[in-house]
């Protein structure tokens, strides 16, 4: 049976309580005590008096932290008296489980029905399984679930099309019901609008979500179709759940979004319908909030998406794609947005983990100037290759909007999104060069006082060598790649960068050269190795290729230089 070791799974539970901190505090002490999850994020909401808290780790880990969370918020949250802005029907309303990575929607559906069993039966608590996980059709969406919310939830749990999946039909009058289910990556995102009205915030919103508005006649009545039901028109996006609302600690009204797949509808192309929607009623998008975290991608996207629309290079880095996307979509207007803390494979790193990359190149220099043999040539080759990327980069980026060449700047982009791709592996391979150098010794520690025992060993430093081996050679693969940038860059790009392409190529072919070497003295280990054989004959070809296509680049820069 699969153990589900490495598999990752996020899980968003929505408690309702927002505005005393100490009952949230209590609730999340209880995920921090698990081991295995990483509690990414708490997102209290006064208006809504709902805090969504965000946490990560191994499934059952997972599946515990929810466990404890959701009989903790029981225990400390009396929906008898609460009230907020959101719809609500349970002291934990909805507590979703999302698969990031190893483990399938499928399988992740059977977390959420232990979750939901154990719920149900230790905690009294009724439980309904919503999307992925849901038992019944007409229990797949999140809304037709909680329609009545916790007011309406005594008479709704009677009815035999409603009883809960776990637990008894039995109405809990302290901690309502709980929604478990399994999705797909949630974005909950709030659109600022220049008005107060909830009216005309919702008439946004039905413009823009899936569901739309219901269809009515030139009188204003609702049309209803044979079986007596009301038809509905359609709205302009998929997989968009929106509903106006306004919140008076900003002083404005939101139009509140689920974003329940942003591969379907992109966050950049719901802002852009939000902005054009609100425009033809006369109104203004302001800016935006996240609730929550978002995924990377996301951002990243809209980065490259708002520069597009500008005409400018989007092989820039990382960062100003994150700075970019920020800005056009107003995601700074109500408080400070800091990425570290938002995209969520940033709160997901490791700060325990140290990389070369991350040292300042004095500390780079340092460490390999010291009496140990890693890092060495094979990382700072790495980190040749990731110069040469970046000057080829930079001279594409510099050419995409010369004056004059406004109709070149596609061409140009692609040329550095190309220098992005080759700069990002590169650089892993700086600190991957000191990680292979390092499982070698890992094996080389291995005991070897029985035949068995020296058997596993000498498997194992093969196993490490072979590996030591095809870093450095992926070094080489990519560096050489990078000519095809700099002898571009050096023939096509902006004249007045054209040293810098030549400095480029200089550095490829350091980066070739290095690694060639590094190859060679780890090969010698492995003689009989048919793979190491065929890595060694490619690796002489692009050392001797590397010299010829380096001049060619020199030879280039020099001609536009004079």
């Amino acid at each position: 049976m699969k153990d589900f070791k490495d598999a990752i799974i996020e899980c968003v539970p929505n408690f309702s309580e927002g505005r005393n901190m100490d009952i949230i505090r209590q609730i999340t002490d209880e995920v921090e005590k698990i081991e295995g999850v990483q509690l990414l994020d708490v997102d209290p909401g006064k208006a809504t008096n709902r805090t969504v808290v965000t946490f990560v780790g191994n499934p059952h880990a997972v599946i515990e932290a929810a466990f404890q969370a959701i009989k903790k918020a029981g225990e400390l949250i009396d929906m008898r008296t609460h009230k907020g802005e959101h719809p609500r029907m349970g002291a934990t309303d909805v507590c979703p489980l999302i698969p990031i990575s190893g483990i399938t929607i499928e399988e992740t559906v059977e977390f959420a029905k232990m979750l939901g069993k154990r719920v149900g039966e230790e905690l009294h608590i009724p439980v309904y399984h919503y999307e992925h996980a849901a038992t019944a059709e007409h229990r797949r969406n999140l809304a037709d679930i909680r329609s009545g919310e916790y007011e309406g939830l005594g008479a709704k749990i009677l009815k035999a099309e409603w009883k809960p999946d776990h637990g008894h039909p039995v109405f809990n009058e302290r901690s309502g019901a709980t929604v478990i289910g399994v999705r797909d990556f949630l974005i909950a995102y709030n659109i600022n609008l220049n008005t107060t009205s909830t009216r005309r915030a919702n008439a946004v919103a039905f413009d823009i979500r899936e569901k739309g508005r219901q269809k009515k006649d030139e009188k204003g009545k609702v049309v209803k179709d044979a079986a007596g039901e009301p038809v509905w028109v359609p709205g302009m996006l998929k997989s968009v759940k929106a509903i106006g609302w306004f919140i008076e600690e900003y002083g404005v009204a939101q139009i509140s979004v689920n974003l329940t797949n942003m591969h379907v509808t992109p966050l950049h192309v719901l802002f852009d319908a939000a902005c054009e929607r609100a425009t033809s009623r006369g109104m203004r998008v302001t800016g935006s909030e996240l609730v929550g975290l978002v995924p990377l991608e996301a951002m990243l996207e809209a980065g490259k998406y708002f520069l597009r629309k500008q005409q400018r290079s989007i092989g820039v880095g990382e960062a100003e794609l994150v700075r970019i996307a920020v800005k056009s979509l107003g995601l700074d207007e109500l408080g400070p947005f800091d990425p570290q803390k938002k995209i969520i494979e940033y709160r997901m790193r490791d700060a325990n983990v140290k990389k070369l990359v991350d040292l300042s190149l004095t500390r780079f220099a340092q460490e390999t100037a010291g009496e140990t043999p890693a890092p060495g040539g094979g990382s700072i080759a790495a980190y040749c290759g990731v110069l040469g990327a970046a000057l080829g980069t930079m001279v594409a980026n510099l050419s995409s909007h010369k004056k004059g060449w406004d109709d070149r700047w596609e061409e140009f982009s692609d040329y550095a999104v190309k220098g992005q791709e080759l700069m990002k592996e590169l650089l892993f391979l700086v600190d991957e060069d000191t990680n292979a150098y390092n499982k070698i010794m890992a094996a080389y520690g291995l005991p070897k006082t029985s035949d068995a025992e020296k058997a596993v060993r000498k498997a194992a430093i093969d196993a490490a060598t072979v590996y030591a081996i095809k870093v450095p050679f992926r070094t080489m693969e990519l560096a050489f790649q990078s000519f095809d940038l700099a002898k571009a860059m050096a023939g096509k790009g902006n004249p007045n960068c054209a040293s810098d392409a030549g400095v480029g190529a200089l550095c490829a072919r350091a980066a070739v050269k290095g690694t060639y070497l590094n190859v060679i003295t780890n090969a010698k280990s492995l003689p009989g190795n048919e793979e190491v054989k065929q890595i060694l004959l490619r690796s002489e070809e692009m050392s001797k290729a590397a010299d010829v296509l380096e001049q060619e680049v020199w030879n280039t820069a020099l001609s536009k230089m004079k």
